[in-house]
């Protein structure tokens, strides 16, 4: 079965604009935490800290999804998007809807 190009090419161009939103919206989340004893007490800081943490945890994994983005473009211009790079075997559609940046099938992932 062949790849329909146009689809995945639409559907990593939506998987990136949805990303890079996620990442505009949760921008505030990411800013330092700042040192005010006395408008935030210790505890509230304490929260806002680990809040801060997680965002930047989430955005270091959207930054990595946008890279599998690009790599998975490339394979598209090259021919190679949809099969597997481990064992060249084709990616169902099914996997590549649920993950357009797939690389892998489901028995080497």
């Amino acid at each position: 079965m062949a790849i329909d190009i146009g689809k995945a090419k639409e559907r990593l161009k939506l998987k990136r604009v949805e990303l890079e939103e996620l990442s505009k919206i949760s921008s505030d989340a990411r800013n330092t935490v700042e040192l005010d004893q006395q408008s935030v007490g210790r505890l509230s800081r304490m929260d806002a800290m680990q809040q801060q943490a997680m965002a930047e945890a989430l955005e270091r994994t959207r930054q990595r999804n946008i890279v599998r983005i690009s790599q998975a473009e490339l394979r598209l211009s090259d021919g190679e998007y949809g099969y597997c790079v481990q064992c060249d075997n084709e990616i169902p559609d099914g996997r590549l809807a649920i993950d357009p940046m797939a690389e892998r099938c489901v028995n080497c992932a």
